[in-house]
């Protein structure tokens, strides 16, 4: 039972970990995961209401229930106890065997690369009692000890030719390779390692790069999955107001957002595989190299070093930057728009609503089955986000922000689960932190920003700066260095009574007009577009900017004496 386990030992890893299974559960579709792996990922998806299976990518619009596998629980712990190996019984298949065992052959515990055999502890024993084997070196046990002699002259191979880039004896040295530049295996070693650090250094940056495009594949799985969740719940809305009359039109809208939905989210998740699998090629090369780096005996690192430290090419993904692009709004606003004259028109209208399902925004330019290795830049073409007017249309993006105390000056107080900021004019006993703004009353949020967000601000007092950081900013620099606005590093709406005005590396934009007391702040991330607004019932167009962001982005505020600024709660 245990030898047929053991043949089938990767079916048994879990999909999501690709470690052997902890806690199996199964889902409806038939697929198990690890307890903690598929919990989490249903955790990720609550948000949309829209749940997969990382497998099958089949659709669950409840949230699959996990139950519990005995059976396959059992299968991963004799698995588990088959791979136990007896330290101090006969050898097994993968264990070296002690050469002076006659009878029954016993696992090795140390090689010699004078003797060139491999001895068990009882017959290594004289290896330590006798003086002259005391001078033997002793390495792990190894079954590869047959490479070290040089296959001409039978003698261990202990140099290593530059010139013909080849491992040699004593006898070689004085023979085929008189006048060659020849040094010992040990010193061609020891720069050979070298070079292979540098190699682990390259493989470790390439690992990072792939796992940056795997996290912005699935950031964008999930805004097409929430979005296409948003476009399938307000369309029920609406049209169960009529649901005799448009039932034919409701079901056809809905098959195509989901079929939608499905090739959009399919695209992202394929390449994404793609990249996954380079990454678990990267470690196994990874874990190679490191056993190599630790092998005691030259010579077999020599012999293996060419091989284990060519690196193929990189099969890189599509190189894209991801957008939080309105992928089915345009589904919501034309249902919406057709509330009133639907009963009337409701062919004329259909006609108008189906087509909003349009083409993907996003599409490679070659399908999926023509990426190779040959063609490892795949471009995407980008289809352009149009900038929300209506405050509605900003609420989509809306977030919720938090003010980090480890940030806050001494002078500002923060209240209301740490949405506002007050200045007081007695310090306050803060503990010391290295994020804390020393001399500047100000204050950083705790999440940073990277997609489409929006937020509003509501202040009252005198002066309040509110502002988009790099989270890099000086804490207790100069002003220059330190006050939002005054450096490359942030960008400012400086808010003074009734008054505005824009900073940014201390250049400062006024901007003319009375304005109300709440600041609205879009950011599209990606696109480099950032926009300050005065909210009322509408919004207005205060400044907008656009350039190009290189950091996760902070929100940040600045209070004169007597002020006070709140991140306001947004529905």
């Amino acid at each position: 039972m245990a030898q047929g386990v053991k043949l089938e030992r990767d079916k048994l890893c879990c999909s999501i970990c690709l470690d052997l299974l902890k806690d199996p559960v199964t889902i409806p579709c038939g697929h198990s995961y690890c307890m903690t792996c598929i919990s989490g990922r249903l955790n990720e998806e609550d948000d949309a209401r829209i749940y997969s299976c990382p497998q099958c990518r089949r659709i669950f619009m409840r949230r699959p229930e996990l139950v519990k596998n005995n059976m396959l629980a059992w299968v991963v712990e004799e698995l588990k106890k088959s791979e136990k190996k007896d330290p101090r019984g006969s050898s097994g298949p993968e264990d070296v065997a002690c050469d002076a065992c006659t009878d029954r052959k016993t696992k090795a515990s140390k090689s010699c690369l004078q003797c060139l055999a491999s001895y068990c502890e009882a017959h290594l024993q004289p290896h330590y009692d006798i003086p002259p084997l005391r001078k033997h070196r002793l390495v792990e046990a190894s079954a590869n000890l047959q490479e070290n002699i040089c296959s001409r002259h039978q003698e261990v191979m202990k140099l290593f030719c530059r010139t013909d880039q080849h491992c040699i004896c004593y006898l070689c040295s004085k023979d085929d390779h008189k006048g060659h530049n020849k040094v010992s295996a040990a010193a061609e070693r020891a720069e050979r390692q070298r070079d292979l650090l540098v190699i682990q250094q390259k493989i470790q940056l390439r690992i990072e790069e792939k796992e940056k495009d795997v996290k912005a594949f699935k950031q964008e799985e999930a805004v097409i999955n929430h979005s296409a969740a948003n476009a399938l719940r307000n369309t029920e809305k609406v049209f169960m107001e009529h649901i005799r009359m448009t039932e034919k039109t409701m079901s056809d809208l809905k098959e195509k957002i989901v079929s939608r939905q499905k090739a959009e989210a399919g695209r992202f998740q394929k390449t994404r595989e793609k990249v996954e699998q380079e990454i678990a090629e990267l470690r196994r090369k990874d874990a190679d190299l490191q056993k190599l780096c630790q092998a005691e005996d030259h010579t077999h690192f020599l012999l293996n070093y060419s091989t284990l430290s060519r690196l193929c090419e990189s099969r890189e993904p599509p190189s894209i930057r991801v957008r939080r692009l309105r992928y089915f709004e345009k589904v919501t606003v034309a249902v919406s728009e057709s509330r009133e004259k639907l009963q009337e028109v409701l062919r004329e209208e259909s006609a108008k609503i189906l087509p909003t399902v349009t083409e993907p925004n996003v599409v490679p330019l070659k399908p999926p089955e023509y990426w190779s290795q040959a063609e490892p830049k795949v471009k995407f073409q980008m289809v352009p986000m149009r900038e929300p007017k209506i405050r509605a249309d900003f609420l989509y993006y809306a977030c919720q922000i938090t003010l980090d105390p480890n940030t806050t000056n001494p002078h500002l107080a923060l209240l209301n689960e740490d949405r506002k900021a007050v200045f007081m004019v007695d310090e306050r006993d803060y503990p010391i932190h290295p994020e804390r703004f020393a001399y500047t009353w100000q204050v950083l949020s705790k999440e940073s920003l990277t997609g489409c967000h929006y937020l509003e601000v509501e202040r009252s007092g005198k002066g309040v700066l509110v502002a988009v950081s790099y989270k890099s900013i000086s804490r207790t620099g100069s002003f220059a260095e330190c006050v939002f606005g005054n450096n490359d590093k942030s960008w400012a709406l400086d808010c003074f009574k009734n008054s505005y005005e824009f900073k940014y590396n201390n250049i400062r934009t006024p901007i003319p007009g009375t304005w109300s007391s709440r600041v609205g702040v879009y950011l599209d991330h990606s696109a480099g577009v950032l926009s300050f607004y005065s909210v009322t019932d509408t919004v207005k167009l205060l400044h907008k900017v656009m350039t190009k962001f290189t950091q996760p982005l902070h929100i940040g505020l600045w209070l004169s004496d007597g002020a006070a600024a709140e991140l306001c709660k947004l529905k």
